[in-house]
């Protein structure tokens, strides 16, 4: 008689089984390495936060310092002066030349190839202190001779648009973090006590809702942030580009986290813990809010790319933050003109910067979409 040998799980349902001892947390994780775009959106998001913290030490020039007006973008080179390679990068400063041009009688720029600048890691460069309290003059990137190196060009007063894109960042980030969690915060509060409750509370705290997302948002916006005068001190106007994005942003959030709380109001568990005489605090808090959560993280993800381009948008306009505050939409004020894009292209690199943030929350919102229901 043949033997009957008792075969177990495949290898894969094995790991399945295996995920019942984890905490949510652990297998969310174990989820989310798995989606490549999730990780990709995870490490750039890591690296915009760094950069933006950082910002004195990544950026290669002082933003502020200023140079040629609209200096082309330096092109990084690995040959000398009479075509060799060589191990480190230059780069190659533009000069006036002896020849003038025949037609406006201007001299001709050229490449000055007899003084290169090279390049290195952790050089010095323009003193800074480091948030506000630890000086320092190195900088992750630039010239070892410390002069300044444009590798995106200068804006039309001559300042570094890398330098100025990297401090960018951490006011773009700042209003988009600050934003996004006073409307996490209060939209999520709101929306599980009126969807919690219910009756009269719930339908006047709808009302009310719904009387804030019927604004034109627009409008308000512009309305709002042009009644503080520009001599108001930094600090102050940008609380108020904070507080009135947040003040048209949470109810849609309320709205997401009610609907979400009227289904989980009626499960068994809660209406147990009803049964039982839990207090209405205890079951937001233990069994309505963790249930809540995932589906917030969510949104914050992909709210955060959001706000980021309305605050540009509005920066564009000139409707957000004022100099001497650096942001991504106050760079792309320079290209409201036309002919300007067609002749200085490399001023639109904040769009670029834009675009990898959207992309690297977007591809974060993604893979959190899915993580978050391992099972």
């Amino acid at each position: 008689m043949l033997a009957f040998t008792p075969s177990g799980p495949p290898e894969e349902e094995k790991i399945k089984f295996q995920g019942g001892n984890e905490s949510y947390p652990a297998l969310v994780w174990r989820r989310l390495k798995r989606s490549w775009t999730g990780m990709s959106g995870l490490v750039l998001v890591g690296l915009l936060i760094l950069m933006s913290v950082f910002a004195e030490f990544v950026a290669p020039v002082d933003p502020n310092a200023t140079d040629s007006g609209f200096a082309p973008p330096q092109t990084i080179s690995f040959r000398d002066k009479d075509g060799n390679f060589v191990l480190q990068p230059r780069v190659y400063a533009m000069a006036d030349t002896e020849e003038l041009d025949p037609v406006t009688f201007q001299p001709i720029v050229g490449i000055d190839y007899d003084n290169p600048r090279l390049l290195g890691f952790f050089v010095k460069g323009a003193d800074y202190n480091l948030f506000g309290l630890i000086p320092g003059n190195r900088h992750l990137f630039g010239s070892s001779d410390g002069q300044p190196v444009h590798f995106l060009g200068t804006d039309k007063f001559g300042r570094d648009v890398l330098s100025r894109a990297i401090y960018g960042s951490r006011i773009s980030l700042i209003i988009a973090l600050t934003v996004v969690f006073i409307v996490t915060v209060v939209g999520t509060t709101v929306g599980m006590i009126s969807g919690y409750f219910g009756g009269t509370l719930d339908t006047w705290i709808q009302r009310f809702v719904e009387l804030v997302l019927a604004f034109p948002q627009l409008p308000l916006y512009l309305a709002l942030t042009s009644l503080i005068p520009v001599t108001a001190p930094t600090n102050v106007f940008l609380g108020f580009v904070i507080v009135v994005m947040s003040a048209l942003g949470w109810a849609q959030m309320s709205r997401e986290v009610r609907g979400k709380t009227l289904a989980l109001a009626r499960i068994e568990y809660v209406r147990a813990a009803m049964a039982v005489g839990a207090t209405d605090r205890r079951i937001i808090l233990q069994h309505i809010l963790p249930n809540v959560m995932s589906h917030v993280i969510v949104a914050v993800t992909l709210a955060i790319p959001t706000v980021v381009l309305l605050e540009s948008f509005l920066g564009f306009l000139g409707f957000a933050v004022k100099p001497p505050l650096i942001s991504w939409g106050l760079m792309l004020q320079d290209t409201a003109n036309y002919s300007v894009i067609g002749s200085y292209p490399w001023i639109l690199a904040p769009v670029a910067f834009l675009l990898v943030t959207v992309f690297a929350f977007n591809a974060l919102g993604d893979g959190l979409r899915d993580a978050v229901d391992p099972y």
